[in-house]
């Protein structure tokens, strides 16, 4: 049900997704598949579509293709084939896209996504096919340009079912969806290179209906909160325009982010307006059985069965096991660190606190931070034993990446060691019990926490070096003994 309306109308929403495959080279040609080239130089007469010149099927992108499939939970056809699909824009050079239309090479998968109280819904994938990217077209104020350096580059389009119900499962499917594909190590899904895309299909129809209602197809998202929030704003339009007595209009609306809002681009084709046919210069063949058995071997764990292993091997919360999963590298730095030091949510906390933030700050990953799993648990050892202060650990911790030396050396050069004399720390208790009476009388009439404000002016006058523990179990034996 959708806001406005919510006993008349049902959301119906099917997602189309384009991951371009992160090959060396072009589906179909040898140029280079790079990201960033001054325009028009990765190109070639076949990827031109210029005459004579003929197409030959990159291995590699069936591969990674089949792999993406089996992580999906689809079935792989055997038969490939390749059909022309006909259509003119400025940026399809040849006026035709080479694609699949009948036989995809992945077809019948599905994909898990949460729904509240540790609940899964399976979304259904209908197919996910092969075909070639089309150029980029780049508007000035008075032209419009091509850089057909994209053209060429290989996509897998992959089909949900219309089985997403509101925005938010969209969003959730996009990223569940992007998370398993990354950890395939066959696309950077990076949305803004345009490495991954996604159009969406969404209608309405009376609550209990089994029929569907006119669908328009929206475009122009860069972002997966752009596709939430498009498909937010053309749900409330399709309900006003039913209630108004109108019907909706099949057709596909551009998102404009700027004025949050659609608007119609064109009518929306059908499959029988491209005008499929087999490429004739791509000869069909098949897939060994071996092949496709290889790649399903080769399949790294996924992040569904990683997030439900962390939960049971370590006893992570969800929201812990949700972050490290995040990223492939992340989950495997966490393992590693965890065949260290058995304290697995003392790593959590680092990982998704100082280490996420330095990776964020950075624009870094956690492979190529100077930090290695020995380093860091080394780190939240000196924590735990009492040698530094957690305050003064985060910025020992920033020493390290920018240094390249471990905790030790740093806390030896700069005198950072925890301060944990008895009678030094007496000292700093007197004076703080002597200079704030005020908090003093809070402690005493039961204000238990007001300790916390002297702990944190100890920490303050010792620059994070005294031992936090220590001053507190001091201030309450001085205030008991009056």
């Amino acid at each position: 049900m959708t806001t406005g309306s919510q006993t008349e109308f049902e959301t119906v929403i099917g997602l189309e997704v384009h991951v371009q495959l992160s090959t060396q080279t072009k589906m179909f040609c040898g140029c280079r598949n790079v990201f960033g080239s001054a325009p028009n130089t990765n190109v070639c007469p076949v990827c031109m579509g210029l005459p004579g010149s003929l197409p030959v099927v990159n291995r590699e992108a069936l591969r990674y293709a089949v792999r993406i499939g089996l992580a999906l939970n689809c079935e792989i056809n055997r038969y490939i084939k390749f059909d022309r699909k006909n259509y003119y824009y400025p940026d399809c050079p040849k006026n035709y896209q080479i694609s699949q239309f009948d036989m995809p090479i992945c077809y019948g998968g599905h994909l898990h996504i949460p729904v509240g109280d540790g609940q899964l819904k399976k979304i259904g994938i209908t197919r996910a096919h092969l075909e070639e990217d089309a150029g980029k077209l780049v508007h000035a104020e008075d032209a419009s340009l091509v850089d057909f350096n994209r053209t060429g580059t290989p996509l897998l389009e992959i089909v949900s079912e219309p089985d997403l119900r509101d925005p938010q499962e969209a969003y959730d499917y996009l990223q569940n969806l992007k998370l398993a594909i990354s950890y395939l190590d066959v696309s950077d899904c990076d949305m803004e290179k345009g490495s991954l895309r996604c159009d969406a299909n969404v209608s309405i129809r009376p609550a209990g209906s089994t029929a569907f209602g006119t669908k328009t197809e929206l475009k122009n998202m860069n972002s997966f909160k752009a596709v939430r929030a498009a498909l937010e704003y053309e749900i409330s339009r399709q309900h006003k325009v039913v209630l108004a007595g109108e019907e909706v209009i099949q057709e596909t609306r551009l998102w404009d982010e700027n004025k949050l809002r659609t608007a119609s681009m064109r009518s929306k084709e059908e499959a029988h307006d491209y005008r499929y046919f087999p490429d004739p210069d791509l000869v069909p063949f098949t897939l060994a059985d071996s092949e496709i058995e290889a790649a399903r071997t080769a399949l790294p764990e996924l992040p569904e069965a990683k997030f439900q292993r962390f939960l049971k091997d370590y006893a992570l919360t969800e929201y812990d096991a949700g972050i490290i999963i995040q990223d492939r590298g992340m989950a495997d730095f966490f393992e590693s660190c965890a065949g260290i030091f058995d304290d697995y949510k003392k790593i959590c906390n680092w990982l998704n606190g100082s280490v996420l933030q330095a990776i964020n700050e950075r624009k870094t990953t956690i492979a190529q931070l100077d930090i290695s799993p020995e380093k860091l648990t080394d780190l939240i050892k000196k924590v735990d034993d009492g040698t530094i202060s957690n305050l003064v650990a985060k910025d020992v911790f920033l020493k390290m990446l920018d240094s390249g030396k471990d905790a030790s050396a740093i806390i030896e050069e700069e005198g950072l060691a925890q301060v944990s004399d008895e009678g030094e720390l007496e000292g700093i208790v007197d004076a703080l019990v002597t200079d704030n009476p005020q908090v003093v009388e809070q402690i005493q009439s039961g204000q238990e926490k007001a300790i916390g404000f002297l702990v944190g002016q100890a920490m303050k006058k010792t620059q994070g070096k005294a031992n936090p523990k220590m001053i507190r179990e001091l201030i309450t034996r001085r205030l008991s003994n009056g």
